[in-house]
């Protein structure tokens, strides 16, 4: 399933708010089942431009194709979340 404006403004909320990453993916698992995340280290990303930047942690929209992942900036193209903190 792709995100939406409001899965975006939802992942905002999630990510700025959580006491840390592993919280944050937590919450967003339990109420997005079908929409992945992924926390990697903010050094992994350092080439990709974030969608959201929270602070010290940014968001990074993710799709596949089947195979190969890539980062997209356009919400309805995106099945996953990338979660990083610097």
């Amino acid at each position: 399933m792709a995100m939406t404006a409001d899965s975006l403004r939802s992942a905002s909320e999630v990510v700025g708010a959580a006491s840390s990453l592993r919280d944050a993916a937590a919450i967003w698992r339990a109420h997005h089942p079908d929409i992945r995340v992924v926390l990697v280290d903010a050094l992994d990303m350092r080439e990709e431009t974030p969608a959201l930047t929270l602070g010290h942690r940014s968001v990074y929209l993710a799709t596949s194709s089947g195979h190969c992942w890539h980062i997209t900036q356009q919400p309805e193209e995106a099945t996953a979340l990338i979660l990083t903190q610097d």
